[in-house]
């Protein structure tokens, strides 16, 4: 029996940390500003697990142009509302010098009992991520597509990397996010399945022991989402910079249509073993776009310069198709420019050859992150 073409609808969640507009320090979300957020925005905002964090989500958009309108209206009003009490957004997945023992949880059931099963790995969860949601509406074929999407799971991490500080030094990371997150539990790359029946039953073995409630506890980089009929790629830092965002989003989209598209043609992309896809993971993780991943055909580490081009090519019918050719022609340019890790860390070293301390460098990156997210 065919399977109906998806919809590819889009849907875009990011995570964001609130700054002092003086001090760039972590500041917890008053009362009134979640209230203005949520009076402006419904339920396209809420709080996140710590009290410094917002998390906002677009409406279900048919295509990245809407996407973008939808998700530059979101940011503009957290910024608007935020000023208002001296605060500022930042869409960043690591605050460069906060520490993690100095915020606290929000005081809501879902994050108390996370607070509670966690224990203190919880705590140290001071990270943001973006997430997008693709519309694919059969159960079988998210089965099917999601081990073929976990191939380029690490090209998305390397683009993305916006984490390269933690507690004001420098990682060595471009996403010190991941380090952070893989320390929770049901995180990492997901499983493959023979069916959405197979995946169904192997959640359910931990819902009837009563370890979780239900899917939306399973947090691979890739998911079936426990609420929509989506596939969720969680995989991402959270960019800076609005563009980027939507480069990813548009990225994963036309992914989606492409791995699709040769399903129609009874051919697919080669599933490899997920030690392999964990070791490109690894290497996005710690360098970003400044080197390359490993090319599991053909035996070579290639550049990440070489794979966006190749990304950009593979995938120009699927971006003409789903109107998004402008932001996938964007890949290339975010390699060569560095991603929002290799950005930071120049602006970092600027200020210090300028002559600034330590920490009135690292306040430097931050002010740096506050504009980004301004230029939306």
């Amino acid at each position: 029996m065919a399977v109906k073409t998806p919809s590819f609808t889009l849907g875009i969640e990011e995570e964001y940390l609130l700054v002092n507009r003086d001090t760039l320090n972590l500041a917890r979300a008053p009362e009134a500003l979640m209230e203005a957020c949520a009076a402006e925005l419904s339920d396209q905002v809420s709080p996140e697990f710590l009290q410094c964090q917002i998390e906002i989500g677009t409406r279900v958009c048919g295509n990245i142009s809407e996407a973008r309108d939808d998700l530059k209206r979101l940011r503009s009003a957290i910024s608007r509302h935020a000023a208002e009490h001296g605060l500022a957004p930042i869409a960043v997945s690591c605050h460069p010098f906060a520490d993690w023992k100095d915020q606290s949880h929000t005081d809501k059931s879902r994050y108390n009992a996370l607070h509670q099963d966690l224990g203190g790995v919880v705590r140290r969860a001071l990270i943001c991520g973006m997430h997008v949601h693709v519309g694919i509406e059969d159960d079988e074929l998210r089965a099917d597509l999601l081990p073929q999407l976990s191939y380029f799971l690490p090209h998305l991490l390397a683009l993305s990397g916006s984490s390269p500080f933690w507690q004001g030094q420098d990682t060595h990371m471009s996403s010190y996010r991941v380090s952070v997150f893989d320390n929770l539990p049901r995180t990492g790359l997901p499983p493959s399945f023979e069916s959405f029946g197979e995946y169904e039953r192997t959640v359910q073995v931990l819902v009837d022991l009563g370890v979780i409630e239900d899917s939306s506890k399973i947090w691979w980089d890739l998911r079936p989402s426990h609420q929509y009929s989506t596939l969720e790629t969680r995989i991402c830092d959270v960019s800076p910079r609005l563009e980027d965002t939507l480069t990813l989003a548009a990225t994963i989209q036309a992914l989606l249509r492409m791995l699709w598209r040769l399903r129609t043609r009874n051919l697919r992309w080669r599933r490899y073993d997920r030690f392999l896809i964990m070791e490109n993971r690894w290497r996005a993780q710690r360098y970003g776009v400044s080197e390359g991943l490993i090319d599991f055909g053909a035996r070579e580490i290639v550049p990440m310069a070489e794979l966006a081009e190749e990304l950009v090519e593979i995938l120009s019918e699927d971006a003409h198709a789903l109107g998004s050719e402008a932001e996938i022609a964007r890949l290339p340019e975010i390699v060569a420019a560095g991603n929002a890790a290799d950005r930071q860390r120049a602006v970092y070293a600027g200020n210090m050859e300028a002559g600034a301390t330590h920490d009135a460098a690292m306040r430097g990156v931050v002010e740096s992150l506050v504009d980004e997210f301004g230029e939306g």
